[in-house]
């Protein structure tokens, strides 16, 4: 039997197993065309019906009938096998099917060689011997050439005739018989050798066809998953092979890339369906020969009727043919547009950005004659953080797309609009014939943009400071206007906002000290330039010192001493204060040390240590490194770090309070002063600003007014300090009211070095308004 699943033999090949469906084929091929069979069999009965006839013999009869009723047998199943519509995928029915055929073979042959050994043991007759021995050797040839699929069975049948054959050679008596016989082997040899040849060659094609079969499928299922559509064409630029993506690419009738199609009728059918018009097809034949020509792989481009893009390619081959590649570019090269569109545009507003805004004003620039001129106008929406913090981003957006819309009204065809970011929006006006003409559009945008917006259901209301460069007076590349144009902008906002400024050029030379002085702050701050500077604090009851306010000043190399008014805001926007404020408190505990353990000292905090330092940290530090008791440190704090955070404000001020130390509310009644501070944070002092001292000498009012927050203050437990008391009269109505416990002014004494006030401590009382 064939052995399914089993190793054979290849020559010079170790053994391998045999696939399914390579058995499967095999055991077909025994069962194929059975008309061979049945002339064979025909002619067997035939020649076995003679030798009964002529010789008489019985068990020739017996013979010739079993032949008759075997061939009938396999026929059936032969008739059986082949009305089957296919084989059977699983081995163990293909395995029976053999073993019928296998069985009915060697019930044939050894009737055939027993039919030829009574011809030879029964009868004398030449003829009949003759006849006997013909047939039953055509019939060995015969398994040589038919049942070469199965290596048992050919080996079997040769044993089945062949052995009996010789037996009747031999047992003849006559010597020419016996050396028939010893001829004989060789030629069963053969055959045996030609069935193995056979078989060999029809499962070299079988593996072949097998492996072809799959190697066909493994490139059709690569060609139809391909997402380009593929097309093949000969010499004669006929189709040779398409995949199923090319219809759905073109959109066409899969009938119209079929293999023989020629390529005219492709294109027809792509202008029919609306995909190429004839100039595509222009175009295409050119861009065709000429990638061809020059083997240029490069793709190209068609815009298809339907609005799509497609790419094409093309590829010569040897044999005078091409192959041509179909995608559909589409989302890809709208994609990359909108990437394009992306670094050039903003996206929320539409209007170009800073880089796109850049280039178009270098260009316009590079290209405006000598007498030409334009201008810049940097435009900064007021008010809007506010919005933007209160009402959330949503609104904020929405907001900056209505300023946009309004922007595009106002300017003209000529002019060009960018956003920069933020709330910052940049106008390249073009042509300009006078300055007048950036003042008049100027005055129409913040006259326009401070009209009020509707969004979300709130009325919104903004304003618009403008800053704006000339060129070629003020620059004539892109990022020198727009620095230009910023500066002044920043100078707009300082005069008040809502209106705008031309630049000048004092005000570079401005950014340019206010670049040298944070470049110098740094260098005080890491070099320890700065001083403090100490004004006391007089308790009204024992008229002696009770406290000294330090007060941070600036003694600069080239300019002198600095005031505080000046470098103190440029160190909050840089963010420096919150170092600065920490130097001053290990400076200021530092130097307390030396004073008496009944002064204190009092140092300002920041609203900017509050958002972006540890204020706790920072003072529990500086009172571990100086040794200073907590209870002998007051900080001072104004009323705009009140209303920033009030919960993580007060959280703060009650761990600063936990450690000990006292809290004062400085500058009290000035910015956005409430009596409900009092009550909501943990503070031990109240410091009454100045301006309520100024004029209570001559009017009712004041005294009144500082009288009823005094007492206030002292009821709420809290020690009241007057400040800026500049006169012996204010003292003497001051020290009237009872509920107001400390004072600190010029009539005491000015702010005074450390040195100074460490002698001014060793003993102090109150004589005819000055510090003894």
């Amino acid at each position: 039997m064939l052995r399914p699943m089993r190793m054979r033999r290849v020559p010079s090949q170790p053994k391998q197993e045999l696939p399914s469906e390579v058995y499967i084929s095999l055991v077909g091929s025994l069962f194929t065309d059975p008309r061979n069979l049945l002339v064979g069999a025909i002619g067997t009965f035939i020649a076995a019906l003679i030798t009964a006839v002529k010789s008489g013999e019985p068990l020739l009869w017996v013979c010739t009938i079993a032949l008759v009723l075997t061939a009938c047998m396999r026929a059936t199943d032969m008739h059986i096998f082949g009305r089957q519509d296919r084989l059977s995928n699983d081995p163990k029915v293909i395995r029976k099917w053999e073993l019928r055929y296998v069985i009915g073979s060697c019930i044939y042959v050894a009737l055939l060689g027993t039919w030829c050994l009574i011809a030879f043991v029964k009868s004398s007759d030449p003829e009949i011997q003759l006849l006997s021995f013909s047939v039953t050797l055509a019939n060995m040839i015969g398994v040589a050439g038919r049942n070469f699929g199965s290596n048992l069975l050919v080996t079997a049948q040769l044993v089945g005739m062949g052995l009996p054959l010789l037996l009747a050679l031999l047992m003849s008596g006559r010597p020419y018989y016996a050396i028939y016989a010893c001829i004989l082997p060789p030629f069963f040899w053969s055959f045996k050798k030609i069935s193995d040849r056979l078989r060999q060659i029809f499962l070299d094609a079988v593996v072949a066809t097998r492996e072809v079969g799959l190697l066909a499928a493994r490139l059709d299922t690569a060609l139809n998953n391909m997402s380009h559509g593929l097309c093949m064409f000969d010499a004669e630029r006929r189709i040779v092979i398409a995949n199923a993506r090319l219809p759905e690419v073109l959109r066409i009738d899969p009938e119209a890339v079929r293999p023989g199609t020629r390529v005219q009728r492709l294109l027809r059918e792509s202008v029919r369906a609306g995909i190429f018009s004839i100039a595509d097809l222009s175009r295409i034949s050119v861009d065709v020969k000429r990638c061809l020509s020059k083997n240029i792989h490069a793709p190209v481009f068609v815009q298809s009727g339907d609005s799509r893009t497609l790419a094409l390619t093309f590829r010569s081959m040897d044999n005078g043919g091409s192959v041509v590649l179909v995608d559909d570019v589409t989302e890809q090269k709208n994609a990359e547009a909108r990437i394009e569109y992306l670094a050039r545009y903003d996206a929320l507003t539409g209007l170009p950005n800073r880089s796109f805004f850049r280039d178009e004003i270098n260009r316009i620039i590079k290209h405006m004659s000598r007498e030409g001129s334009c201008a810049i106008l940097f435009v900064d929406l007021d008010e809007f953080k506010q919005i933007n913090d209160t009402l959330g981003h949503s609104t904020g957006d929405t907001l900056l797309r209505k300023v946009a819309e309004r922007l595009r009204g106002i300017v003209r065809t000529t002019d060009i609009i960018a956003r920069l970011g933020g709330d910052e929006f940049v106008i390249l006006q073009l042509p300009l014939n006078s300055p007048d003409d950036a003042s008049n559009l100027a005055r129409r945008i913040v006259g326009e943009l401070s009209r009020p917006y509707e969004v979300d259901g709130n009325e919104l209301v903004i304003g618009a400071s403008i800053g704006i460069a000339l060129s070629p007076k003020d620059g004539t590349q892109a990022d020198v206007l727009l620095k230009s144009a910023d500066m002044a902008l920043y100078r707009a906002k300082s005069d008040g906002r809502s209106g705008w400024r031309f630049f000048e050029p004092e005000m570079d030379a401005r950014v340019k000290a206010r670049r040298k002085l944070e470049l110098d702050l740094r260098s005080a701050l890491a070099n320890d330039a700065f001083e403090l500077y100490y004004q006391p604090i007089i308790d009204l009851k024992t008229e002696k010192i009770c406290a000294c306010e330090a007060l941070l000043r600036w003694p600069h190399p080239e300019r002198g001493m600095i005031s505080p008014a000046e470098f103190i805001p440029v160190a909050e926007e840089m963010g420096l204060i919150v170092e600065i404020g920490s130097y001053v408190l290990r400076k200021a505990c530092m130097e307390a040390m030396a004073w008496p353990n009944d002064v204190c000292v009092a140092v300002n905090l920041s609203p900017i240590q509050f958002r972006r330092g540890n204020v706790v940290r920072a003072v529990w530090q500086a009172l571990t490194s100086s040794g200073l008791a907590a209870s002998r440190l007051q900080v001072e704090i104004t009323e705009s770090v009140l209303i920033q955070d009030t919960e993580t404000t007060c959280a703060t001020l009650a761990r600063l309070r936990d450690l000990g130390v006292t809290i004062s509310l400085d500058d009290f009644g000035t910015g956005y002063s409430s009596l409900s501070y009092l009550n909501t944070f943990p503070f031990n002092k109240l410091k009454i600003d100045r301006s309520f001292v100024l004029d209570i000498e001559t009017s009712e009012r004041s005294r009144t007014l500082l009288s009823g927050v005094a007492r206030l203050s002292a009821e709420l437990g809290l020690t009241v300090v007057v400040e800026g008391v500049e006169t012996d009269d204010q003292l003497r109505l001051i020290r009237k009211d009872l509920h107001i416990n400390e004072a600190q002014g010029f009539l005491f004494c000015k702010p005074m070095p450390g040195r100074q006030i460490r002698d001014r401590l060793c003993g102090t009382s109150i004589r005819a308004g000055k510090v003894a």
